[in-house]
């Protein structure tokens, strides 16, 4: 399970990611200016064109969006030279597959990048020239400007995090005067321009199942349908394919295309659906791309710092030049045993939040600093979780037989390339490899500590503020902590691992706590928890690592190793408050992120958040409330009583996070996904604060992060200015890694 702490909303909200269904190769190479768009292109209204009043506000770009640079110049310049060469090739690597995010996101994202770059370039990265040029107001030049920023931040036009399309604040004709500022980008627009302000019909305008919503995952595919894509992911499981690093294409005689990620071309091996269609493997999908990435990564192979980081990079180069995912699982093994390196590292098809089926992945990569300092209170945790784990409320029957007790680090970033940033991470995600050798956690400290001074505080009570914003960090911190390690990193599946084998008693089966009877459920063998928990697994996992935070940050002994006694300037019941109360204001903003019509969640993470929100509340005595005295909810506000943590919120976690994990354990995915459903229901009571969430919501945080160039064997860094320029910049640094504008 690649669980990551990722991308905070605001504040708080991690990346973690449930152990994906399989992992299959991707295939054929997908050029997203040829592919049609699921959905028929509707022709822009004429009031779209005059002016974005038509459009619904929630699709709007940002406005004013906080950038932050990730600080990383003073941890780079105390690494060794040959430390830096490695960490040099890794984030080269990890740029090179710039444009696989962007064909994983929409099929005009990659062009659209173009663009955006091809303008940057064409006037220096100095926009003040567009005004004149291209007879544009200041104010529409600004609005350019931040969508572009927006697109680069997000390496698409979907936000990374809520997987919502954005639009631009300026008129189609407008843009189209920008455009025309050089041919170059004047053609790449001609041919997407509809689809960048394209908003009906609505389902267009999340990410999930065509052909209603939108889904790269599934390029040229005009008539596939959700049913079709279920029965292509049975036709894998059943014959133990991965498909991680794959595409699936619908042909026009409804057979399929398995298109694998990989430097080679060529067709593989051909499977048959269970009414008799064909899927074929076509190898070379990003072919130029992983070719590069390969190449740099065999560069970091020969700068590698010890044998086992060697042999990692040896099977990373395997698998993206052959498609091989048991090549990538091999490299995850040799990542395991890599234990304290100095420089840390990770790259490929590792998330799948949003493929709709939750199998395939999108595609990240990324080399950090260590810090020592902060590092040493993650490995306290780490040498404690054996005491910890047991206090969750479980039996040992649905615990591992062993603990292994996995690296804990604190990093500080120097590139993450994909199409968010998260706070911490928990991987690998392949379960067998998390069974037996166990996994990483990491902390993202210069991502944990990018602050924004003009970000507002919601929903806090007067007299909480100061606290709130005082703790907020230890806060989270200890939730992130917690969440990765003894969240992700506990639990066992009941399984059939190969035929008649069981990890379990098969003839006494466990009892369970839910209702006092043996466990009838268990998962097949070719099983996965991603498999058989389908779209639902990433949220209901994060939901439960969750729930582990807050079942084990009341206790005292966890407390004082993060640092946190009655005698500490952070007092250990202050943070365990703001935790409490930082988590219910989470599942308040997590509304932003349901959809009213569809009534469909489009986060993992906020989904979650939410749930817990909708935990504490029905916890009794009125231990949360949300509160409001005005028509308008204009002055809602969360109340939680500090003094019933333990004896009315800690009970009400306790049962909730008791049957996330019994379900999850014993592949009960009727009794899961029922209570989950219910759990992230959104009553008409809490539907009516939802306006005043939007009214309130804040842009998220953009990252500038930095570049290094290799010359005559020096490496050097080049940090940016934490501004939109800065941002931009960063990205025109990177044409050569990431190549010249695709002609469209």
């Amino acid at each position: 399970m690649h669980v990551l702490a990722r991308r905070v909303a605001g504040q708080l909200v991690f990346n973690t990611k449930p152990s994906p269904l399989l992992r299959i190769p991707r295939i054929s190479r997908f050029q997203p200016h040829n592919c049609s768009p699921y959905l028929p292109l509707q022709r822009l209204t004429t009031h779209l064109r005059y002016q974005n009043m038509s459009v619904p506000s929630h699709l709007l770009a940002d406005e004013k969006a906080p950038v932050c640079r990730l600080e990383i110049q003073p941890h780079f310049d105390n690494l060794s030279a040959k430390e830096k060469l490695y960490a040099h090739h890794i984030s080269k690597a990890s740029f090179a597959g710039t444009r696989v995010v962007l064909r994983q996101v929409s099929p005009e994202s990659e062009p659209l990048f173009d663009l955006i770059l091809t303008v940057a370039r064409h006037v220096g990265n100095d926009f003040s020239k567009i005004v004149e040029a291209c007879s544009v107001t200041e104010d529409e030049k600004e609005k350019f400007v931040e969508f572009g920023s927006q697109v680069l931040a997000n390496l698409g036009n979907y936000k990374s995090f809520g997987d919502q399309k954005f639009v631009p604040r300026i008129p189609v004709e407008t843009f189209t005067k920008i455009a025309s500022i050089t041919p170059e980008a004047a053609k790449i627009w001609e041919g997407i321009k509809e689809q960048v302000y394209q908003i009906t019909p609505e389902g267009i305008t999340l990410l999930g199942y065509p052909p209603e919503h939108m889904s790269a995952y599934y390029p040229d595919s005009p008539a596939i349908t959700k049913a079709d894509i279920e029965t292509c992911g049975e036709t894998f499981v059943s014959n133990g394919v991965l498909v991680e690093h794959t595409r699936l294409k619908q042909l026009k005689d409804g057979n399929f295309e398995m298109l694998v990620a990989s430097e080679k071309t060529g067709e593989g091996s051909t499977y048959e659906t269970k009414d008799g269609r064909k899927i074929t493997t076509v190898y070379g999908d990003h072919s130029e791309e992983m070719k590069v990435m390969a190449d740099e990564l065999d560069g970091a192979r020969k700068s590698a710092l010890n044998d086992t980081q060697e042999k990692m990079m040896e099977e990373y180069v395997k698998s993206f030049r052959e498609g091989s995912l048991e090549a990538h699982k091999e490299s995850q093994r040799y990542w395991i045993k890599d234990i304290g390196p100095t420089i840390e590292t990770n790259i490929g098809f590792i998330e799948t939040y949003r493929d709709p089926a939750g199998t395939k992945a999108y595609f990240e990569g990324w080399v950090a600093v260590v810090n020592k300092e902060r590092t040493k209170v993650f490995g306290k945790l780490v040498e404690r979780a054996g005491d910890f784990i047991p206090k969750l409320p479980w039996s040992k029957e649905f615990e591992k037989d062993k603990f292994q007790k996995p690296d804990f680090t604190s990093l500080e970033v120097l590139t993450f390339n994909s199409d968010g940033i998260p706070a911490g991470i928990n991987i690998p995600n392949y379960d067998d490899i998390r069974m037996t050798l166990g996994f990483k956690n990491v902390s993202l400290g210069n991502v944990l500590n990018a602050k924004s001074p003009s970000e507002r505080v919601t929903f806090i009570d007067g007299k909480d503020l100061s606290l709130f914003e005082r703790l907020r960090g230890p806060a989270f911190e200890l939730q992130v902590g917690l969440h990765e390690l003894l969240g992700h990193g506990s639990g066992k599946l009941l399984q059939e691992t190969e035929k008649g084998v069981f990890n379990f008693d098969k003839e006494n089966p466990p009892i369970s706590p839910l209702d006092g009877k043996p466990v009838s459920t268990y998962y097949k063998v070719g099983e996965t928890w991603g498999s058989v928990f389908g779209a639902t697994a990433a949220s209901y996992e994060e939901c439960r690592a969750e729930c582990v935070a807050m079942y084990l940050c009341p206790d005292r002994e966890i407390l004082e190793v993060f640092g946190h006694t009655d005698d500490t300037e952070a007092a250990a019941e202050d943070v365990l408050y703001i935790s409490y109360l930082q988590m219910a204001r989470a599942g308040l903003l997590a509304l932003e992120f349901w959809d009213p019509k569809t009534k469909k969640w489009g986060q993992a993470h906020m989904r979650a958040r939410y749930s817990i929100l909708q935990c504490f509340l029905s916890a009794p005595d009125n231990f949360v409330s949300l509160d409001s005295t005005t028509s308008d909810h204009s002055d809602l506000t969360i109340h939680l009583d500090r003094s019933k943590i333990r004896s009315h919120g800690l009970k009400a976690v306790e049962k909730y996070l008791q049957e996330l994990h019994i379900y999850k354990a014993s592949a009960d995915v009727k009794g899961g996904v029922a209570l989950y459903d219910k759990m992230t229901s959104v009553s008409d009571t809490m539907a009516k604060f939802r306006d005043v969430v939007m009214s309130k919501k804040q842009p998220r945080k953009q990252f500038v992060q930095a570049n290094t160039t290799l010359s005559e064997g020096e490496v050097t860094i080049k940090e940016y200015e934490a501004t939109q320029q800065g941002l931009i910049q960063s990205w025109l640094d990177r044409e050569e890694i990431v190549g010249a504008a695709k002609q469209y």
